[in-house]
């Protein structure tokens, strides 16, 4: 994985998005909680290519502003970029941008797992 590497997704916000949909407000603007996802869906994407055959990342650490709200109809972009690789975490910038400007943006961190491992070791937590 190469710093600097970038991945965009852009989508439209409609109702199920919305603050007062998800339950993080009573307002009807893209929800915090959705931005956030978008963003570490972005970041995912970002290096998910460069990963063996049964690996994935999964996100441990994301630290954004939401600093603008965004009607529903507009189009939000969500921009990941690799700052820093070291072992099996990787630290990524991420922004979203709506149709008229920044929104949020902050750093989130993603740890290379095995999938199939990750998932035996989650199931085995029922066994507790």
């Amino acid at each position: 994985m190469k710093v600097g590497k970038t991945f965009t997704l852009t989508q439209t916000v409609d109702e199920n998005m919305l603050a007062c949909a998800v339950g993080s407000g009573c307002v009807s603007v893209f929800a915090t909680p959705m931005m956030i996802a978008l963003m570490e869906k972005c970041a995912a994407a970002c290096v998910q290519d460069e990963l063996p055959q049964g690996d994935s990342t999964v996100g441990t650490m994301i630290c954004v502003s939401h600093a603008a709200a965004t009607p529903v109809g507009m189009k939000v972009t969500a921009t990941a970029t690799v700052t820093a690789v070291e072992g099996r975490k990787i630290s990524f910038a991420v922004k979203a941008e709506d149709e008229c400007g920044l929104i949020g943006e902050g750093t989130h961190e993603r740890v290379i797992i095995h999938v199939d491992r990750f998932n035996e070791k989650a199931e085995q937590k029922k066994q507790k």
